[in-house]
C-alpha cells in the first residue's frame, strides 16, 4: 500500500510534536501527555524559539489535525485523553534522528554542535561527526528531505540545519537565529557554547524555584531558623 505524502505542518502541530518527543524523555513518568501538559510544553519560556503563547483550543486543533496522518496517537481509558508521538513508526526514522528533529522543532535552525548539546536529554550523541551523520541521512532520505543545511551566514563558523517538516525555512528566520558573532581558535564552537549558557540559565531558575519552595515548605512548618539554614545551604 503506498503511503501518503506527509502534509507541511503548521508552526504549532510541529511544535506539538516536539514537546511529545522531549517530554517523552524528561518526563517519562507522566508520559503519554495529557492536553494541559502539552499547553504548557507548547507555551514554555525556556529552550523554545519562538517562544509561543497558545490556547487549549490550538492544541488540540494542532492534534486532531496531526493525528490524520498518524503523527499523533490518543491513549485510551483513563480520566482524561493522553496523546503521544509517533514520528518514529511514520517517518521509519531511528531513535536519533527523531530527536534532532524535536529539537530542531523546539528551538529553530541550529549548528550540528548545538543540536548535540541541545540533543543532550533525548539522545547522547558521542560527538558532532555522529550528529552530522544522521543529519545528512535526514537530508538524502529517499521518501524525501526532512532538514536542509542553510547557507553560512556572515560570520559565522559553521552551517546551521533547519527541519522541513513545516516547509523550506524562510532566510530571514534562519538569519534571525544565527550567532552574532563568531570567535577564533576556541576548541569548543559558538553554537555550544550559546547552548551551554542557556542550559546554565534553566538550571538556575530550577534552583532559584527550589529556594523557594524550601523556604515556603519551612516557614510553613515555624521552622524559620531552618528555612535559613537550608537556604544557605543551597546558596553554596
Amino acid at each position: 500500500m503506498t503511503a501518503h505524502p506527509l502534509p507541511v505542518l503548521s508552526l504549532l502541530e510541529t511544535r506539538v510534536l516536539g514537546v511529545l518527543c522531549e517530554k517523552q524523555h524528561t518526563v517519562p513518568d507522566t508520559y503519554p501527555l495529557t492536553l494541559n501538559a502539552l499547553v504548557a510544553g507548547c507555551s514554555q519560556k525556556t529552550s523554545r524559539h519562538p517562544v509561543m503563547e497558545v490556547t487549549e483550543a490550538e492544541v488540540q486543533a494542532a492534534l486532531d489535525s496531526l493525528r490524520g496522518p498518524a503523527l499523533v496517537m490518543e491513549s485510551s481509558g483513563g480520566r482524561v485523553p493522553r496523546y503521544a508521538h509517533n514520528m518514529e513508526r511514520v517517518l521509519h526514522l531511528p531513535a536519533q534522528a527523531v530527536a534532532l528533529l524535536a529539537v530542531l522543532m523546539l528551538r529553530g535552525p541550529q549548528t550540528a554542535g548545538e543540536l548535540r548539546i541541545n540533543c543532550e536529554r533525548l539522545h547522547r550523541f558521542a560527538d558532532i561527526s555522529a550528529v552530522e551523520g544522521f543529519l545528512e541521512e535526514l537530508a538524502e532520505r529517499p521518501e524525501g528531505a526532512l532538514v536542509v543545511e542553510l547557507p553560512r551566514q556572515p560570520g559565522a563558523r559553521e552551517n546551521r540545519w533547519a527541519h522541513l517538516l513545516a516547509g523550506a525555512p524562510a532566510v530571514e528566520e534562519a538569519a534571525a537565529a544565527a550567532p552574532a558573532v563568531a570567535t577564533h581558535g576556541a576548541d569548543v564552537t559558538v553554537g555550544e557554547i550559546a547552548a551551554l549558557k542557556a542550559n546554565v540559565a534553566r538550571l538556575e531558575a530550577e534552583v532559584d524555584g527550589l529556594k523557594a519552595l524550601v523556604a515556603k515548605l519551612c516557614t510553613e512548618l515555624g521552622f524559620h531558623a531552618e528555612a535559613s539554614t537550608a537556604l544557605a545551604r543551597l546558596k553554596e
